[in-house]
């Protein structure tokens, strides 16, 4: 072994390990960061879900009142014109049910939300007229051509499902126990009133 092998086999003995590079990415420090930013999003998912819902509730239950405002004003137009007793009786029946809801929700949404009743926004408002808009032109018709007993068992027994749907939507997302109370007498008394409408026929 010459001099120079010599030297160089000393020199890698003696010659210290190479510290490892330091991870970034594996660190402990970076993990914490990332769990931190993950709990982060999945709690402003959460919150977001929860004001979401609440304002959602609050739009439905408007939307309800509407809705049931708006078919008050159609029953009250057309019940005169009504041929059949038992329609007419019927009638008598749906409008006090719905006029009590009506009642009992504008108070609700008055103290709850600080809405009074025709300041409900005019997106909430332009729907639920539109749909209105739907049920009078059909009635009219049925009026005109002399078959407005027929049609408007058959509209009010719709209008009777539709607003128990949505009475059912709202009560079961809502935690709030004077809506729920509210709804559910509602439900139950326009659940009695469905099978008159429905069954309705004019032949006897």
């Amino acid at each position: 072994m010459d001099g120079t092998e010599y030297l160089e086999q000393i020199s890698s003995t003696v010659r210290p390990d190479k510290k490892p590079k330091f991870n970034f990415m594996s660190s402990l420090i970076f993990k914490l960061a990332i769990g931190a930013v993950i709990v982060f999003i999945a709690l402003a998912i959460i919150g977001g879900i929860l004001s979401g819902g609440k304002a959602d509730i609050k739009e439905q239950t408007i939307s309800l009142n509407l809705h049931i405002s708006n078919t008050l004003s159609t029953i009250s137009e057309y019940k005169s014109n009504l041929k059949s007793s038992d329609l007419r009786s019927s009638s008598a029946s749906l409008y006090s049910v719905l006029s009590n809801t009506n009642r009992d929700l504008d108070e609700y949404i008055s103290k709850k939300y600080s809405v009074k009743s025709g300041s409900e926004g005019k997106k909430l408002k332009d729907e639920a007229k539109l749909h209105n808009d739907e049920l009078v032109n059909s009635l009219f018709e049925a009026k005109i051509t002399g078959t407005l007993d027929r049609i408007f068992a058959h509209k009010m027994a719709y209008e009777i499902s539709l607003i128990t749907t949505k009475e059912t939507s709202i009560y079961n997302a809502s935690g709030d126990g004077t809506l729920k109370t509210i709804l559910e007498s509602s439900y139950n008394s326009l659940e009695n009133l469905y099978d008159r409408f429905n069954d309705f026929s004019e032949i006897k």
